[in-house]
């Protein structure tokens, strides 16, 4: 299998399955002299790893991450960085019964056309835990983004569950460590409980949309055309396990606007800087980063492994009844926030590390 490193100057290759020894990943081109060890690391996978509360997986894994090279007395080196987290709960009993049928929803039966062979153990490469990896890439990420880009802050909040969204008058990111499913609004974090709650007793599951900002992000980061800023952005989500839709600032939304009303106006600022009167374009024009907040939504599909049973082929051809044992998240979209955070960390990071190898202190000026 090809296609497992993602980025342009920041490049992460992620390696591992889901019931193998371990999983993790290279990093390669982050600057030296970043300050960076495991525990600035774990922080951020702690965010995502299982079990935390009924509402995720209940497989124990602690998540911990090893760095096996790149680093020097708690620097990096600009040397590939090995990133390693080992499996520790794996249940690959659980898995016996669908060795020879095809899990409607999964990637079963799309990697036996594809490779003729897959690891029916909890989906072998094709699973969510391959996300560990990229959470543990975008904690370097994060760390050499705070050298370079003091400034940035990035946070991701999920806005709905099933049909049920958030009040955007009531949005507050102080609250996001406060419930289950980081949301920014009290009321409708209290309802999701409720309603999250009777699904999973139900063994059913649900989607859900995550929205990712990156605050302080300057402007000028991406190029036009085939190195578009949300072009890289867009392809980073999608390739999250379970998306299936990525919207920039005002995404499909922007098709009921009229010209008027989408257009962001400029206006000067008392610091001598332009400033807009709105961010429908996600802090993207042309491809190109404008200063303002970088906006990234994500629609996260239902966990397709459910307690119901469905129809489905063996690999014979024959009908068969499904239902898929094992420890699942009800709702994926939770522990798919972190999940966006890093991903955004690793693209800005990117993005910033091309900017200022070809423009450098050059590019032009208001005022």
């Amino acid at each position: 299998m090809s296609f497992n490193t993602f980025g342009h100057l920041f490049r992460v290759t992620t390696w591992g399955e889901s019931h193998g020894p371990a999983l993790g990943a290279t990093v390669d081109g982050c600057p030296p002299g970043i300050p960076i060890d495991a525990a600035a690391l774990q922080i951020w996978l702690d965010r995502r790893k299982p079990g935390q509360s009924k509402y995720t997986t209940q497989r124990r894994e602690p998540d911990q991450v090893e760095i096996l090279s790149g680093t020097f007395e708690g620097r990096t080196t600009g040397t590939p960085i090995q990133l390693m987290i080992r499996n520790t709960d794996q249940r690959s009993k659980d898995y016996s019964e669908i060795a020879e049928k095809f899990r409607p929803g999964h990637a079963d039966i799309t990697y036996w056309q594809k490779y003729g062979i897959r690891d029916y153990r909890g989906g072998g490469r094709s699973s969510a835990r391959e996300t560990a990896a990229r959470v543990a890439a975008g904690g370097v990420a994060r760390a050499a983004l705070a050298h370079l880009a003091p400034d940035l802050r990035i946070t991701g909040y999920m806005t709905q569950i099933g049909p049920h969204r958030i009040d955007r008058e009531a949005l507050d990111l102080s609250i996001l460590d406060q419930n289950p499913f980081w949301c920014p609004d009290a009321g409708a974090a209290e309802h999701w409980a409720g309603y999250l709650d009777g699904l999973r007793k139900s063994g059913n599951s649900v989607g859900a949309v995550v929205e990712v900002i990156a605050s302080g992000a300057p402007a000028g980061l991406g190029a036009p055309i085939y190195a578009k800023l949300d072009t890289d952005l867009a392809a980073a989500m999608m390739s999250i396990n379970a998306v299936k839709g990525v919207e920039i600032g005002e995404g499909m939304a922007a098709a009921t606007l009229t010209g008027e009303e989408n257009a962001d106006e400029i206006f000067m600022g008392n610091d001598g800087q332009p400033v807009y009167s709105s961010n429908h374009a996600g802090g993207i024009l042309g491809g190109i980063s404008t200063g303002q907040d970088l906006v990234v939504r994500f629609a996260v599909k239902p966990t397709s492994s459910i307690l119901k049973t469905r129809q489905t082929i063996t690999r014979a051809g024959e009908a068969a009844e499904i239902i898929t044992k094992g420890r699942h998240d009800p709702c994926v979209g939770i522990r798919a926030v972190p999940v966006g955070e890093a991903m955004m960390a690793c693209v800005v990071l990117d993005h910033l590390l091309l900017h200022r190898g070809q423009i450098g202190e050059a590019g032009g000026r208001i005022g």
